[in-house]
């Protein structure tokens, strides 16, 4: 809802009003047209042009909203390892493609209630005409240069996170452009002319939310924290934490499911929503049993119920079935089987299956993941966003990762705590370099360690997989733009980032991730550790709390699970950086050595500083897992003293506000691996003992950001907005069948390439899936409300 606004008044919790959109890239500040999303008519704004603090503070907070016209982007570059598989390999590589391009838009349905709807609009907007045709048709109708480009970006930015709403930060973004001119474009559009009333009505579906930004839309959240569509708007926390148990009493996982809380002549009634296909609640033919149907628990209705994302799941399916023809071995098929069986019924049984065929798929060519896979964007922790991702394996890197994975028995005994915390046996897994042909879902990463089911990783195994030609384009940067580092560092920073993320990514994966034994009792009774030796490190008294029957590590530490265990890993790549040994399995040895774990710890501290970006202050609340585990970091190191890390604020250049930090390397060995030690065997015993309330008091202790103490990190916060840089964003080719051979469609790294890419990935059946998406979407819409 609109608000006046007032003179700023420095605030350790709130920022104290609503923004207006400030000048970026030399556009000019102008007015947003936010009267569409409130009934009450808006107050009057006034400006107090004598206060350049608040001016400052306008740009800072509104630069968050909206994605700036130079953001970069970036083509990945796949063509050759395509071109060097056999014409079966690119069949399976395609069907695989297809199949996680179409579950990935599903991720719209999961983000914001107008995600599905932008989508359909722009669709239609660039399938009838191209970025080019319709720049002619953006001056007509009276923008300027920078206003179309600003929303090629917008577009661009919605393709490239499958929604609204920044897959990394979870922050919304909206046009950088006045609402009247994108009007003004869209009816001046050839698929407006074609189709007025179609248009007009898709336009008046999503226009208002697609400007909002109302305190509460501002990110994701749960409840009056912000925006979400893994639960009804009408869910609080307290029903999440009921959803969980209800679930856990059926032995069912939340990965793919959401929850619906409707009201029932004054009781609230829940329905958990399952993904699948299949739409029938009854059992069908494949199924033993049904999990659907109606329960009562805890003086609660619950209904489980089938037929989340539908069409989308159909399809999903169809194209495993399809490449199934194509799989090189009978793990493959048998892991493609479970697959679809998962999607077409709901059954996360099913993935986990499939997913224990795909671990034992040892080296494969083409290297696949399907699936709702990662809980970072559910507000409780517990749900998955689709994902999946098709690439091929680069043989000379994967060689690395081969040799790591030969050493880990040998590295695994450096960590921190006792032995009796470590899983019984180290299952080793596969760790190749993958170059990304496909990677659908609303962002890529760096690394992957999956699958994320305890119970298999425990005792089964998993794989790790690093995106060599993600790494390759996502962390170049330019001097120039290098942020909050003394000159001095910049160039070796430039110089190791690159080497020094890629030993980083592989400890962090493999024996991040891949470490440390969760104390389980079975729903028998048996345990998994001997309940009379165990005794705790930190306390000297023996393990008093494990994990029971069917609770799992994200379903006892939900909301903090993600950033928690991500803060593990970290934690453990930064210890056995230090490690000669691994150094050397990476081609590092004497100076260069040194240099890489100096800008390997540098990277992490930086990297903990800009996390700040990615904190709240309105809901005191991350938005981030991976940001806020580095901003752990940097709190444990500069509590460490002694020197270590050194961080003040300062004034730039240009007058602004400004920092720097600093680390010395002489005490890296010393005082910095101390107080890793010391912190690294905290995170594990809390985990592996399934300590919440310590874990919870350990973790949101190092997470606070005030402005108090040391260091005033609400105000460095300040800083950190007024000087980001936006992340990169990338262009995927498509492939598509051309007679008997798959043909690869490759596009610039530009935002008009993005845009293609996306508009040519669906052309073969767009006027229905279009029509499925707002279909989808519109049955769920009064659940926002």
């Amino acid at each position: 809802m609109l608000k006046c606004l007032r003179l700023w008044k420095r605030s350790p919790t709130r920022m104290g009003f609503e923004p207006t959109r400030a000048e970026h890239n030399g556009l000019a500040v102008h007015r947003l047209n936010h009267s569409a999303t409130s009934s009450r008519i808006p107050c009057v704004r006034q400006y107090c042009s004598s206060t350049s603090v608040l001016n400052l503070k306008l740009k800072m907070v509104d630069s968050q909203y909206y994605l700036p016209n130079d953001i970069g982007v970036s083509a990945l570059d796949c063509g050759e390892a395509f071109r060097l598989l056999s014409p079966q390999e690119q069949m399976y590589a395609h069907y695989l493609s297809r199949a996680a391009w179409y579950g990935g838009l599903a991720v719209l349905l999961q983000t914001s209630p107008e995600s599905a709807n932008i989508f359909v609009l722009l669709q239609r907007l660039f399938r009838k005409q191209t970025p080019a045709q319709l720049e002619q048709v953006a001056t007509a109708a009276g923008l300027s240069a920078e206003e179309y480009q600003a929303f090629l970006v917008y577009a661009a930015g919605l393709y490239a996170n499958m929604g609204n709403y920044k897959s990394f930060g979870d922050t919304k973004f909206i046009p950088n452009l006045p609402k009247d001119k994108l009007k003004a474009l869209v009816k001046a559009s050839q698929a407006f002319q074609e189709q007025p009333t179609e248009m007009e009505a898709l336009w008046d579906s999503c226009s208002c939310l697609l400007y909002s930004l109302e305190d509460r839309q501002k990110q994701l959240g749960l409840g009056d924290k912000g925006i979400t569509t893994y639960f009804s708007g009408n869910c609080c926390l307290e029903d999440a934490e009921l959803a969980q148990k209800f679930l856990d009493s059926k032995k069912l996982s939340a990965y793919n499911t959401r929850l619906f809380k409707k009201d029932n002549g004054g009781k609230a009634c829940y329905e958990v929503r399952l993904a699948s296909a299949v739409q029938k609640d009854c059992a069908v033919d494949g199924e033993c049993e049904s999990c659907c149907g109606s329960f009562n628990f805890e003086d609660k209705e619950f209904t489980v119920k089938r037929g989340d994302y539908a069409k989308l799941m159909e399809k999903v399916s169809s194209n495993l079935q399809q490449a199934q023809a194509y799989a090189a071995n009978e793990n493959q098929r048998k892991m493609l089987e479970e697959y679809t069986r998962s999607f077409t019924f709901g059954s996360v049984e099913a993935h986990k299956e499939g997913s224990r065929y795909w671990i034992k798929d040892k080296g494969p060519i083409v290297e696949s993941y399907i699936g709702f896979i990662e809980s970072y964007r559910d507000p409780f922790g517990s749900r998955g966003e689709f994902e999946g991702f098709v690439a091929v394996v680069n043989k000379a890197m994967s060689e690395r990762f081969a040799k790591l994975v030969s050493s880990a028995e040998v590295l695994l005994p450096e960590l921190p705590w006792p032995k009796e915390f470590e899983k019984d046996t180290f299952l080793k897994p596969d760790f190749t370099s993958l170059d990304v042909l496909t990677f659908a879902g609303s962002g890529i990463p760096a690394g992957i360690n999956i699958p994320n089911y305890d119970d298999i990783r425990q005792s089964e195994g998993f794989k790790n997989v690093s995106l060599g030609n993600v790494l390759a384009v996502a962390y170049a940067t330019q001097k120039e733009k290098l942020t909050f580092l003394e000159e001095e560092d910049k160039d070796l920073f430039i110089k190791w980032k690159g080497p020094s993320f890629e030993v980083q990514v592989g400890l962090h994966e493999l024996l991040g991730h891949g470490s440390g034994k969760l104390f389980v009792q079975d729903d028998k009774g048996k345990f998994n550790f001997d309940q009379s030796k165990v005794t705790n490190p930190e306390t000297g008294e023996p393990v008093s709390s494990w994990y029971r029957g069917s609770e799992t590590w994200d379903s006892k530490f939900s909301t903090i699970a993600s950033s928690y265990e991500e803060c593990r890993a970290e934690c453990v790549g930064l210890y056995l950086c230090l490690n000669k040994q691994v150094l050397s399995i990476f081609g590092h040895e004497g100076q260069d050595a040194e240099d890489v774990v100096y800008v390997n710890w540098l990277s992490m501290v930086r990297a903990g500083l800009l996390g700040l970006e990615f904190y709240t202050p309105e809901s005191k609340s991350w938005r981030q897992a991976h940001m806020q585990a580095r901003f752990v970091i940097l709190r444990v190191l500069l509590e460490a003293g002694e020197g270590l890390v050194g961080l003040e604020e300062v004034a730039g250049q240009d007058g602004k506000p400004d920092a720097r930090i600093t680390l010395d390397r002489s005490k890296i060995h010393t005082v910095g691996k101390d107080a890793i030690h010391r912190f690294l065997c905290k995170l594990q015993v809390l985990k592996s003992t399934a300590d919440v309330e310590g874990g919870r008091a350990l973790y949101d202790g190092y997470s606070t950001v005030s402005d108090s103490g040391a260091h005033n990190f609400l105000r460095l916060r300040e800083t950190i907005l007024l000087r980001k840089e936006a992340r990169k964003m990338f262009v995927q080719a498509n492939t598509k069948v051309n007679g008997d051979s798959i043909e690869l469609v490759e596009y610039e790294g530009s935002a008009a390439g993005l845009i293609r890419s996306f508009t040519e990935r669906f052309q073969d059946d767009a006027e229905q899936l279009e029509a499925d998406l707002l279909e989808m979407s519109k049955r769920d819409a009064p659940c926002w409300c």
